[in-house]
């Protein structure tokens, strides 16, 4: 996908525009985890020569929240954090050890309700390369990147589903080779899908 048409279609999209984005989405009824706190992530688009990539994440096992799920890199917003974007990119330099210098700022998609308790800005950024990927040990257990072109293909996104505390939880799913991109991340991919399909 071209580059100059991301930005396009990521400047002039307005979140809040489409459907409510969250795990409640296929799941109506799910009931919240209390007040949901504030969190942002980065959706990292690569410039790669062979075409455009998304950098995600492996989270460790040990982590309270999501652990050993593939993700963005982000996390909640902090008092000193004066936008989603600046959350956004301190959590990228933390977590995957990427300098904001080589990060440019295209867009928001919608916000995501995770049933955990989070609302969730996620922040679309292209990454020009070279630059240092250095993962953080305790929160990230790998860095990797999957072809945009695969993640948006809708013949990739499927409908899972699976037993959680006597109930049956749907979501979408994106398999791609040995790695399972589920929950939030694949729904905020299908966010990103709509926008960049749009007329």
């Amino acid at each position: 996908m071209d580059r100059n048409l991301i930005i396009e279609k990521l400047k002039t999209w307005q979140p809040g525009q489409g459907p409510d984005r969250g795990d409640y989405q296929l799941n109506p009824g799910m009931s919240q985890s209390g007040d949901l706190v504030p969190a942002a992530v980065l959706v990292p688009l690569v410039e790669r020569p062979d075409g455009i990539t998304t950098m995600l994440t492996q989270r460790t096992n040990h982590l309270a929240h999501h652990p050993g799920q593939i993700s963005f890199p982000g996390g909640h917003v902090d008092p000193g954090d004066g936008t989603p974007e600046e959350t956004a990119l301190r959590e990228t330099e933390e977590e995957v050890g990427v300098h904001r210098r080589h990060i440019e700022i295209i867009g928001r998609l919608d916000e995501y309700r995770v049933r955990t308790g989070f609302s969730v800005t996620p922040v679309v950024g292209l990454l020009t390369p070279p630059f240092e990927v250095t993962p953080e040990a305790y929160e990230v257990a790998e860095v990797f990147e999957v072809p945009l072109d695969f993640l948006m293909n809708p013949d990739n996104h499927e409908r899972h589903s699976r037993d959680y505390k006597g109930n049956t939880r749907k979501f979408y799913a994106m398999p791609y080779d040995d790695y399972y991109i589920w929950g939030a991340t694949a729904g905020m991919l299908v966010n990103l899908y709509d926008v960049l399909s749009a007329p």
